[in-house]
């Protein structure tokens, strides 16, 4: 079992002391229970990770760690950004949790047409959540990136960012159950970037596809099973991670 991993503002070098205080050093001290020799991991969520040996427990909430070995990962290519749909509230983070945890770069938000969930007016607090999903699910994963919480979009923001990727070499994936073409199918090694676009609960609005596709987005299909949105965008990953060079390091 790999080592737990701990978030941190600045990552030591090798020889260098880091010291969990707080949150995370509560978390490590009275939660993981962690004690003087065993390994962590520390990480600052943009690439940067060291391992290190644990000296010393203070009270409850502190730790202090030795680097031994330091590294930084780059984002694997292509990057992914999931254009997702805001689900219902029950469903809401899990999504993030999901889709954090396959490996998204980036997530947006998006109020789409038949979005049963309404950020109007409470979009910090919804994306303060998001953003601490992704952190959460990203280190339960030992990710070194935590992944981006873009702010709430509208069908025009996705629009545009839809034309910009397909202009620079992307691939737009719609996920719906009534795709034109299996995911399979996509030219995914070449891209620049992919972005996957998942609707609500009620499904994408006809005109939103249609929108979408006259943009270069591609209206796919990823099996026989209907998903639910909060699992859709990982299924794509996983798909993805096997169909690009993402999973070979």
């Amino acid at each position: 079992m790999s080592p737990p991993l701990f978030w941190v503002d600045e990552v030591p070098r090798v020889g260098g002391e880091v010291v969990l205080s707080g949150s995370e050093g509560r978390h490590a001290v009275t939660v993981t229970r962690l004690g003087v020799g065993e390994q962590i991991l520390v990480g600052d969520g943009r690439g940067s990770v060291a391992d290190c040996a644990v000296e010393a427990t203070r009270s409850k909430d502190t730790l202090v760690a030795r680097a031994h070995a330091y590294s930084f990962v780059d984002r694997p290519r292509p990057t992914v950004t999931v254009v997702q749909a805001l689900p219902k509230a029950e469903r809401s983070e899990l999504a993030v949790d999901l889709a954090t945890e396959a490996g998204a770069d980036r997530i947006v938000p998006w109020q789409s047409a038949r979005c049963v969930a309404r950020w109007t007016g409470k979009a910090d607090k919804g994306i303060a959540k998001w953003r601490a999903a992704a952190s959460a699910a990203a280190k339960q994963s030992r990710r070194p990136w935590i992944p981006e919480i873009g702010d709430l979009a509208t069908t025009m923001d996705v629009r545009a960012l839809c034309a910009e990727a397909t202009g620079t070499g992307g691939v737009v994936a719609v996920l719906h159950e009534d795709g034109a073409v299996p995911f399979r199918s996509l030219e995914l090694a070449g891209a620049t970037e992919i972005v996957l676009i998942v609707g609500p609960e009620g499904g994408l609005d006809d005109s939103e596809i249609a929108d979408l596709t006259a943009l270069g987005a591609t209206s796919v299909v990823l099996g026989p099973e209907v998903l639910r949105t909060s699992a859709a965008a990982a299924v794509a990953l996983g798909a993805i991670g096997v169909l690009t060079d993402r999973w070979d390091r």
